[in-house]
């Protein structure tokens, strides 16, 4: 029950950041295209990233990869928010935005993961 507490309260805690790390981004842009969303999604790939290389290479705790994996990391990145902008630029007319969305958006999330991996190997 503890684990699952204070997984919620990272999930509070990374919930808020994407809110606040999203609007900042999207405040300072012109134009269409979803880059907070796109920001904080390749923002919390590089935190996974690094704390599951930390777990995989210097044996940083199941728990705390878990707290900051599932709870922060899971709030604060979004697919369903990428799912949804993808929807509104199509419904916009603009599909080679939407794609570019998803697809772009899939593949710098996972370069930014397998980064945050490298990154803590070598630490």
């Amino acid at each position: 029950m503890t684990l699952a507490l204070a997984v919620g309260l990272a999930g509070a805690v990374g919930a808020v950041a994407r809110f606040l790390s999203d609007g900042a981004v999207q405040d300072r842009r012109s134009g269409a295209f979803p880059f907070g969303t796109l920001t904080v999604n390749c923002t919390g790939s590089l935190i996974l990233g690094i704390v599951t290389g930390l777990a995989w290479y210097h044996g940083l705790g199941g728990r705390v990869h878990v707290i900051v994996g599932v709870g922060f990391c899971g709030a604060f990145t979004t697919w369903s928010g990428v799912s949804w902008e993808a929807v509104q630029l199509a419904e916009r007319g603009l599909g080679r935005l939407a794609v570019l969305n998803v697809v772009g958006g899939v593949a710098a999330a996972a370069a930014f993961a397998a980064a945050g991996i490298v990154v803590a190997a070598v630490v």
